[in-house]
């Protein structure tokens, strides 16, 4: 039987063994419920299915050439930039 700690901000820590068993991921959402025998915690539904982008690509609006993943950080960079320095000067 495996344990843990109930830490003094209510933090329960589920040992690495049992995650890897479960797949469940970091950053995963749980369901918290209180039953008779304790507490039972469960992956939480999501409201929308998760989302892959070649599902959604076209939804965009862009219309242009293909861009490379550089070219798209570059030019959300200049957007940034341009957008902040309008907004503080």
């Amino acid at each position: 039987m495996l344990t843990t700690t109930l830490s003094t901000k209510g933090q329960v820590v589920i040992p690495k063994a049992v995650r890897d068993i479960l797949h469940w991921p970091d950053g995963m959402t749980l369901a918290v419920e209180h039953s008779a025998q304790g507490i039972l915690l469960t992956p939480a539904k999501q409201h929308f299915p998760p989302t892959r982008a070649e599902d959604v690509r076209g939804c965009m609006g862009y219309k242009g050439p293909a861009l490379s993943l550089e070219e798209i950080d570059k030019k959300t960079a200049q957007a940034f930039k341009a957008k902040w320095k309008k907004e503080n000067s």
